[in-house]
């Protein structure tokens, strides 16, 4: 049996799906249900009895510690984090409890409860973080991929406490042998995509006749890593990684943010055309930078291919097709998790 954290998030919910859809080994799902974490992306699992769900946080060390003495996991996969980075600008408070605080102390939870294994089960414990590109910082355009061994050089308050729940990971391997696992992702985007972030956003904006916003001048780099991609990765290392080593799990799909939108377009032009026969791309607009935006990420996945043997699946062709049609075939999930509050930050955030 595995824990993990954050599990009806969009990472978490698609790992969660893809994990018991492939073996039979039970998951306990822990999630505070905040904004982005929504039961209905497990729904397929109601009545799987090798699935509990259990609403809480991370920061409860008294839930956690009963999680671990009932449920006795032998792995911990760690998703759990607010995670968007315009809301940790408005608000980074939210930001440092769960994704420094919180991982503070799950990972004491998590001594204590490998601290009492016998001499065979400590051995085979993993404790895997999951984190973000984000915590390297910017890269220049022409300069080499983020590497394991980049400087961290976060710059803003969502990536700060990234790093900051990185270097405390970390910091429990070398102190107290605790047998962690770090992962760095690089831009995910699929089914379950929580409509704030810029692949789900363009794709619903542009089917309701709404601006279609673009930072800046929309030449921002991402490298972007299909959901399900990111989720094998992360079982790979789970099963072979090296306590105490951090593997980047990227998709080699390095893109502007304007070529990514005007991509969803040409695919919506195909798929779902307008009435009026124009393409989704004349809905465009071009919005005021976000604070400190980051040129260019970048990610050097060479690590995990090399040592564990992973690469991913997907063409971004392909993963975005992908995407583009689970949108278009799951309105009803959309509709469920966009609420009035999301509307409102929504309307503030993107005013041209």
């Amino acid at each position: 049996m595995i824990l993990v954290t954050g599990g009806a998030g969009f990472i978490g919910a698609n790992f969660v799906l893809d994990w018991l859809a492939q073996r039979d080994e039970p998951i306990v799902t822990l999630d505070k249900l905040t904004y982005a974490g929504n039961l209905q992306n497990l729904a397929s699992l109601d009545g799987d009895a090798r699935h509990t769900f259990v609403r809480g946080d991370i920061a409860d060390t008294a839930l956690v510690t009963q999680l671990l003495a009932r449920h006795r996991p032998r792995a911990i996969v760690h998703f759990a984090a607010e995670s968007h980075v315009d809301r940790s600008i408005d608000g980074p408070g939210d930001f440092l409890h769960t994704n420094v605080v919180g991982t503070f102390r799950l990972l004491e939870a998590a001594r204590a409860y490998w601290s009492g294994l016998d001499a065979a089960a400590q051995a085979a414990f993993r404790f895997l973080h999951v984190s973000t590109d984000e915590v390297y910082g910017s890269l220049a355009p022409q300069a080499p991929a983020f590497t394991e061994q980049h400087p961290y050089q976060p710059n803003s308050p969502y990536s700060a406490t990234k790093a900051a729940s990185d270097h405390l990971v970390r910091a429990w391997f070398h102190t107290y042998g605790l047998p962690v696992l770090t992962t760095n992702c690089s831009n995910n985007y699929g089914p379950l995509h929580f409509p704030e972030k810029l692949i789900p956003l363009v794709i619903l904006n542009a089917l309701e006749g709404k601006p279609l916003p673009i930072y800046g001048d929309g030449l921002q780099i991402r490298d972007w890593l299909y959901v399900r991609d990111h989720c094998s990765g992360i079982r790979r290392v789970l099963e072979a990684g090296t306590p105490g080593e951090t593997y980047n799990i990227g998709g080699h799909n390095e893109m502007t943010n304007l070529a990514i939108v005007r991509h969803i377009c040409a695919l919506l032009d195909a798929l779902r055309p307008r009435h009026d026969g124009q393409s989704y791309a004349e809905q465009i607009r071009f919005v005021a930078d976000r604070p400190g935006h980051d040129r260019r990420y970048a990610i050097d996945a060479s690590k995990i291919q090399r040592e564990l043997g992973w690469q991913p699946a997907e063409t971004f062709d392909s993963g975005i097709r992908k995407t583009v049609q689970w949108y278009l075939d799951n309105a009803a999930w959309v509709e469920s998790v966009r609420t009035g509050a999301y509307r409102d930050w929504l309307r503030r955030q993107y005013a041209p």
